[in-house]
């Protein structure tokens, strides 16, 4: 019977000659290789001081923004913890007290809000379904580190400081941003 991928190959048996029993050739071959990879361009970076050059639409570390004002956008709606499919966000919704309100944008917000970075898998469906625009993956690279806790990103982590807003500007290209127009005209109807 003829197989249906056609790669098997017929092995032979035959018997080595003295030259190859020396294994001179196998040796001088490796080491031809070896020369070659020695004076060819070197492919890796040293990381801490040298950049590698990443795409525009590149998806790193999440940032929840903050409003012109100041205050939290995200309202806890929990549509991004939904929308992720490896469940990576948990959320807790609380109500704005009296005296709050140039911290958070609505009457409900989220009083905490975590992302576990090692079950995310950056595929930006959280950014796709926020209604408010409040959480965003940015270009910077998630820190590495030695202890599994380390990874659930909290508020403290992932909130926008107010005095330096983080720029997202170089992930918006022309076809995201018509993107999120259609889609928002699409909820309005």
């Amino acid at each position: 019977m003829q197989s249906l991928t056609n790669r098997k190959k017929v092995v032979s048996n035959k018997e080595m000659t003295w030259v190859e029993k020396l294994y001179l050739p196998a040796i001088l071959g490796g080491m031809r290789i070896t020369l070659k990879h020695i004076f060819s361009k070197k492919t890796t970076i040293s990381y801490p001081e040298q950049k590698r050059e990443f795409s525009q639409v590149y998806r790193g570390m999440h940032v929840l923004k903050r409003d012109e004002k100041g205050a939290e956008r995200c309202t806890a709606c929990g549509l991004c913890a939904v929308a992720c499919p490896a469940e990576a966000i948990t959320m807790v919704a609380a109500e704005r007290k009296k005296g709050e309100e140039h911290l958070y944008r609505e009457e409900k917000y989220a009083a905490t809000y975590e992302i576990n970075m090692l079950r995310c898998i950056f595929c930006g469906d959280c950014e796709e379904a926020c209604p408010k625009e409040s959480i965003f993956l940015t270009d910077r690279i998630v820190p590495a580190d030695l202890k599994r806790g380390e990874f659930v990103y909290g508020k403290d982590k992932l909130v926008e400081p107010v005095d330096k807003p983080i720029d997202i500007s170089k992930r918006q290209t022309p076809e995201v941003l018509e993107f999120k127009k259609n889609k928002k005209l699409t909820h309005n109807r």
